[in-house]
């Protein structure tokens, strides 16, 4: 791999962990949001719809880590 793809594969890492940022961020959010429902409406849809919010964003920001790995891996080798 050339100089050029290595650091274009790089910035492209670089923007992804500003959005793996912004996402992280995003969930503290939610899973504030989530901790602070009423116990008395834990078992409710809203509940429900907060926590798989918050499953679903760990799994992007989980996805985005591992991008960010390969792409790091691939601009190093």
């Amino acid at each position: 791999m050339n100089k050029v793809r290595r650091k274009s594969i790089q910035d492209i890492a670089s923007q992804l962990e500003t959005l793996k940022s912004e996402l992280e961020g995003l969930q503290g959010e939610e899973e504030d949001y989530r901790d602070n429902i009423p116990e008395n409406l834990q078992g409710s849809e809203r509940y429900e719809k907060a926590e798989e919010a918050c499953d679903t964003l760990s799994e992007a920001v989980d996805g985005l880590e591992n991008i960010i790995t390969s792409l790091g891996e691939l601009a190093e080798g």
